[in-house]
């Protein structure tokens, strides 16, 4: 080897930590580069909408953040198992129709079956996915497709009339307090926050779901019951669907067929946006919160700008597939 050649080498290897260091900083602290990335998007929304930072700017951007954040926090523990749950826009539907219909027994009631129904239909996909070995997109996928048709054959029967919200959860769903700045769902959301939170990074659950996701051979061998915990994270998410829904109805005050419909996708953004892998093993609900209020001002962002719904799905669209294919070259890289 020439003195050039030990030179050179020696220059990058002496490169490398320094290199290794910044991205190392970073990658340790994600938090701080999504909090950096929701600043900017603020201060782009504000120079597009000057009066963005006022009361009813920080309200809407929560009020929008809250059911997407409940909603992405169901994709959050299913894609650290390496899953995903496509129906959680119809369960969300489902658990409205639900709560409407069983309203005159008791709004108590009425909620507590919605919510329910949503984790059964979660458990059902989780045997699917768990038991007989489906992909999670194809099961639930198929849910999806089963719980639209059955909604639009009891739509106009079993859940004739059945539309309007209670006066309580339209307050819960679309009402304010502390001088209308803090919207009532985000309470939920922080209380579903802390549960999730403490859920992965404490519990033998929580632990097991980063297991399975990481290596499920590994955990096999470690005596973990792979099918046990995917029919649990998979309740888990139905369960939070319907939390979701019930706040969403409630926001909007009326139950349709496609009440949750343009929720899907941001679940899914804000997820992927926080730094959850769809590998599985990688990520933290901390992440997603950001996910959702990064995607909270970017929806209010291109409202000022007049987009369109359409033209907003694309946007989230686009996000996802741009992370899903970095995501991917990181594992091949590492790999």
């Amino acid at each position: 080897m020439t003195e050039t050649e030990t030179s050179v080498r020696d220059d990058r290897a002496g490169a490398r930590p320094a290199e290794a260091g910044w991205a190392g900083y970073l990658s340790e602290r994600p938090l701080l580069v999504l909090g950096a990335v929701l600043a900017l998007l603020v201060v782009v929304t504000v120079a597009i909408e000057p009066g963005y930072l006022s009361v009813r700017g920080v309200r809407n951007t929560l009020l929008l953040a809250a059911p997407v954040g409940i909603l992405a926090a169901a994709q959050t523990v299913l894609m650290l198992t390496r899953g995903i749950d496509i129906s959680v826009a119809m369960v969300a539907t489902l658990a409205g129709y639900v709560v409407g219909s069983q309203a005159g027994t008791g709004l108590a009631y009425s909620i507590v079956v919605g919510l329910l129904v949503g984790a059964l239909i979660g458990a059902v996909n989780g045997v699917g996915v768990g038991v007989f070995r489906v992909h999670p997109l194809i099961m639930t996928l198929a849910m999806s497709a089963i719980l639209l048709g059955l909604l639009s054959q009891w739509a106009p029967t079993i859940f004739r009339g059945v539309t309007a919200v209670p006066p309580f959860l339209r307050t819960v769903g679309g009402g304010s307090f502390a001088g209308h700045l803090i919207p009532y769902n985000a309470l939920v959301w922080a209380a579903v926050a802390v549960v999730v939170i403490l859920g992965l990074r404490r519990s033998g659950l929580g632990r097991m779901i980063y297991a399975v996701g990481d290596n499920p051979t590994a955990a096999r061998l470690a005596g973990v019951r792979e099918w046990q915990v995917l029919l649990v994270v998979y309740a888990i998410s139905g369960l939070l669907a319907a939390v979701a829904g019930v706040l969403i109805a409630g926001q909007v005050g009326s139950v349709d067929l496609r009440l949750a419909e343009e929720f899907l996708l941001p679940s899914v953004a804000a997820a992927v946006i926080g730094g959850t892998s769809l590998f599985g093993g990688v990520g933290s609900y901390s992440g997603t919160i950001f996910g959702a209020l990064i995607l909270g001002v970017l929806n209010t962002m291109l409202t000022f700008l007049n987009a369109t719904q359409a033209m907003k799905q694309v946007v989230f669209g686009v996000i996802v597939l741009g992370l899903a294919w970095a995501y991917a070259a990181a594992q091949r890289r590492t790999g």
